[in-house]
């Protein structure tokens, strides 16, 4: 079965978007991981699928599959390509729309200057709900690393972060230590691994080994993270540009209980089809209203 997709970039982070508007589509967690495979398949840090709004007041339903094949609540960098996909293709006609996803609605919207902001929700803090372990909320805890203490942040950006402050992102143990936090026993469903170096109150530099994916080159709930985390610990000030290796992206928070607002490129790299060995395609619906 012949698969077309679109590959995608925001700040380095990569995606392929397929558009299951017409035809709905399921994966198998092995299609997933061909389709992510840099070698076998298209490569990619995520998958992202365009399906129609389930809910009225919505545009789009949006769906993230990791690397390894699972499904995920939310993809800040990959919201910013999903808003630029549906538009480009003419799915849609509006500059801001409303996309609901597992963790609940964002709002992407295409700036004049051809990037894209998205209104990420509120972050929470709420250890139950990120959900982390702690026997109640604080500014940061400690967590056991392999026998080493390290200090981190814990918030959710519709997905869980592990924030920590580094002097040198260069020789922070990302790929080290990463894994380990990522899976640690005190976060239930796994977590994303933070890096953050301050370089002043509007400016930080920013490496994530992601949950599911490993390090990629930018994370985009990511950035948010760790700049509510820092504007909490009182390392920043709002707004605050976060560096990546992929990327710069900015990051806007006006404090607790104020959404955060993140804006960066969003780009088209190719379009193309690939064979998937056993078939993903249900059977084809009426073909959706543009919204």
């Amino acid at each position: 079965m012949k698969l077309r997709f679109t590959k995608m970039q925001g700040a380095g982070n990569d995606f392929v978007v397929i558009d299951a508007t017409r035809n709905p589509i399921e994966l198998t967690r092995d299609e997933v991981q061909r389709l992510c495979d840099r070698r076998f398949g298209v490569g990619c840090d995520q998958v992202l699928i365009v399906e129609r709004a389930r809910h009225p007041g919505t545009d789009f339903y949006y769906r993230i599959y990791n690397a390894d094949g699972g499904e995920v609540q939310q993809c800040g960098n990959g919201a910013r390509c999903f808003a630029r996909f549906v538009h480009d293709h003419g799915l849609t006609a509006k500059l801001e729309i409303r996309v609901e996803t597992v963790s609940g609605v964002i709002a992407p919207r295409l700036e004049a200057d051809g990037t894209v902001t998205v209104d990420m929700g509120v972050p929470e803090f709420e250890p139950a709900r990120i959900p982390f372990t702690a026997p109640a909320r604080a500014l940061t805890y400690p967590l056991d690393v392999n026998g080493t203490i390290r200090e981190i942040g814990a918030v959710s950006m519709g997905n869980p972060h592990a924030v920590q402050v580094v002097q040198d992102v260069d020789t922070a143990p990302v790929t080290s230590e990463g894994p380990l936090v990522e899976r640690h026993a005190r976060f239930p469903e796994r977590v994303n691994a933070g890096y953050m170096q301050v370089l002043d109150r509007h400016t930080v530099r920013l490496r994530v080994f992601e949950r599911g994916s490993g390090e990629t080159l930018a994370c985009g709930t990511g950035a948010c993270a760790a700049v509510v985390s820092g504007i909490q610990r009182g390392l920043l000030e709002s707004p605050v540009q976060v560096h990546t290796r992929g990327g710069d992206l900015g990051i806007r928070w006006n404090g607790e209980g104020s959404p955060v607002f993140m804006t960066g490129a969003a780009v088209t790299v190719f379009e193309g089809e690939i064979e998937l060995q056993q078939g993903a395609v249900a059977t084809p619906s009426p073909a959706p209203m543009t919204a």
